[in-house]
């Protein structure tokens, strides 16, 4: 483990409390777009859900200049900000049909999609554990979705669509880590998903009702809190140590969707969420054990290779 690593890890509790604070305010910002998704457009929400972030955190990204903005992996943030885009707009679809718990941990199953993405994209092996643990997970999303049962939706499975797509946003982010700064990251995708869905509104924009209106910057400001935590989290400790603890947002989730909706999922579905946790974590502990190791120079020689 490097030094800079170890230094980090010192905090290691200050780390998983800003984890645990950002995945509290991802489940809020879900169950927001659950709640607006009756009346509001999917293609609406996400539009709202980018820019209003990238309002919020432009002004901070900016106050060492311009300059910062300056990126030679454009085509990389195109990759991250349409895969980004594209696992929230399935979320949102999804949550106006199933429970939000479901929905939040199918898009949160993105650890058993990143191996397999990096398998292919990055000709990443996969060891003999990772791929329990991936088979463990994998179980667990089949009990969810039930299929051939009488709970299956078809907004189910785009719920998992979501979740692949995360997978790929969050590969190519370890692509980008390498040489761009977080925040230079977060503003392309938001800027990048702003633009992708302005002219949606076009064909999707309905006046909302002056309620809706708390919802949509809810959503917007939610989004910001948590990716904003999750930069601070991974200063006190490497993303290895705290990466777990972002399925708190599965209890925080379960907790809010029971409150409010009375949703009680079967036994069939709370045994999958059991597994499909599990085998997350083990994934993220497994993979990270496998790859951080690795050399910057390594790592730079292994992507140079292989450039978008």
């Amino acid at each position: 483990m490097s030094q800079t690593s170890i230094k980090r890890d010192s905090n290691l509790g200050l780390g998983i409390l800003l984890t645990v604070i950002a995945f509290l305010s991802v489940a809020i910002m879900s169950a927001l777009g659950k709640a607006a998704s009756k009346s509001v457009s999917s293609e609406v929400l996400v539009f709202f859900q980018n820019s209003i972030s990238l309002v919020i955190l432009t002004p901070w990204i900016l106050r060492d200049g311009i300059e910062n903005l300056r990126t030679e992996h454009l085509g990389l943030h195109f990759v991250r900000g349409i895969s980004g885009m594209l696992s929230q707009y399935f979320m949102f679809v999804a949550l106006n049909y199933i429970p939000l718990v479901d929905a939040v941990l199918l898009v949160n199953a993105a650890p058993l999609f990143i191996p397999l993405i990096t398998w292919v994209w990055l000709k990443q092996g996969i060891g003999g554990r990772l791929w329990l643990s991936l088979m463990i997970g994998f179980v667990g999303i089949v009990l969810i979705l039930q299929p051939g049962g009488e709970v299956f939706s078809w907004a189910t499975p785009l719920a998992l669509v979501a979740g692949i797509f995360s997978a790929i946003a969050l590969v190519t982010v370890g692509r980008l880590n390498i040489t761009e700064p977080s925040l230079r990251i977060l503003f392309y995708y938001f800027l990048i998903s702003t633009v992708l869905t302005a002219p949606l509104l076009i064909t999707k924009w309905s006046t909302p009702e002056p309620s809706m209106w708390i919802y949509l910057i809810g959503i917007g400001l939610t989004m910001a809190i948590a990716q904003l935590l999750l930069i601070l989290a991974y200063e006190q400790a490497s993303p290895s140590r705290v990466s777990p603890f972002n399925y708190s947002v599965v209890v925080f989730s379960g907790l809010i969707g029971w409150i409010v909706w009375n949703e009680m999922p079967n036994a069939l579905s709370i045994l999958g969420t059991i597994l499909v946790c599990a085998g997350g974590i083990l994934s993220v502990i497994h993979y990270h054990k496998r790859h951080e190791p690795l050399s910057m120079n390594q790592i730079m020689k292994s992507l140079s290779k292989k450039q978008v």
